[in-house]
């Protein structure tokens, strides 16, 4: 179990409040805001819950820009792959209806996207005061830069880190003296420490491999670690470390391609049971295991020739030791 919440003591519900509060102070300053982030995830929800905050504080006409290299492809793809999203967002998707409303901005011209602040048609449409989402959350490379450099002398402008992968004091050093102001409002919706515990006992694992640094709580805060069960086998590992992990298995699944499938000629060797041979290319890729047919030409270019049925039973010799039926 890894990729726990970066900051458990903080409610990402409560952030997203400071978050559009500090946006709209901003604005009211004659200000814009600059949010780094990524190009997906939490900023389709920033989008929808910045709006709505921006509507009813009366600044609707705020204009909002999305620049990332891949911010069309996030925006469009964000409709249609529907598994992740909540069930009231599911069941739009097969209304037909846009899941998320920053369709809806985009359509009106509230919310504008563009690969990068050169971008054709970028520098006619903006204007100030704004919200800006760009990357990258590290402040190192990314059109980010530009509007540090651009809004950095100026108090009424902010800029708002959303992301806890990243320590906000650190990627704004290279920056100071800065005026305009910095808030930290990390929007975490990883697991937390009362959630991983719970899922731990509910699932009852046989083994559970965990950073060893899951494992020491803080003095100030006890109940932020992992609990370890007496009953079952932990495994602690440190960054960089590499583990044997205690699995034991004789069996694994293989996956037949579907032209393989369809050459298979079962013979019934017992009463109720059908026995078959294949001859394939067992494929093993990110743990999956698949057999395919063979190539029709080897890698010279030269076509196999289909060897005789006598041939076939003085060469091949297939070994497969004891069959158990009831275990298969």
């Amino acid at each position: 179990m890894t990729g726990l919440t970066q900051a458990p003591t903080v409610n990402p519900d409560t952030k997203l409040g400071e978050l559009c509060i500090n946006v709209a102070m901003t604005i009211r300053n004659n200000g814009s805001c600059l949010i780094p982030c990524y190009p997906s995830g939490v900023v389709y929800d920033l989008f929808e819950c910045l709006t709505q905050n921006l509507e009813n504080s009366g600044l609707a006409n705020v204009p909002m820009f999305f620049i990332s290299p891949v911010a069309d492809s996030s925006l469009a793809y964000s409709n249609i792959l529907a598994e992740w999203l909540s069930s009231a967002k599911q069941n739009k998707v097969y209304v037909p209806d846009d899941p998320f409303p920053h369709a809806f901005l985009l359509k009106n011209n509230k919310l504008k996207h563009y690969k990068h602040i050169y971008s054709e048609g970028f520098s006619t449409d903006f204007r100030q005061p704004c919200v800006v989402f760009c990357g990258h959350p590290s402040l190192r490379f990314g059109d980010a830069v530009h509007f540090i450099e651009m809004w950095g002398n100026n108090p009424n402008n902010s800029i708002i880190f959303t992301e806890p992968d990243f320590p906000y004091l650190q990627a704004l050093a290279p920056y100071q003296p800065l005026a305009m102001k910095a808030c930290y409002c990390p929007i975490e919706t990883s697991l937390n420490f009362q959630q991983a515990n719970k899922l731990i006992k509910d699932l009852k694992p046989g083994v559970l491999v965990i950073p060893e640094q899951y494992t020491k709580a803080h003095p100030s805060t006890p109940t932020l670690c992992i609990d370890q069960p007496q009953d079952k086998k932990v495994i602690t590992f440190k960054c960089g470390e590499i583990i044997k992990l205690p699995l034991k298995r004789k069996m694994d699944r293989v996956y037949l391609s579907s032209e393989l499938a369809q050459k298979i000629v079962p013979k019934e060797v017992v009463s109720g049971v059908n026995l078959s041979t294949l001859t394939g290319i067992l494929h093993v890729k990110d743990n999956v295991s698949q057999i395919v047919p063979c190539d029709d030409k080897d890698d010279s270019g030269i076509p196999y020739k289909c060897p005789s049925r006598e041939d076939l039973l003085k060469k091949v010799k297939y070994e497969y030791g004891n069959l158990d039926i009831d275990y298969l």
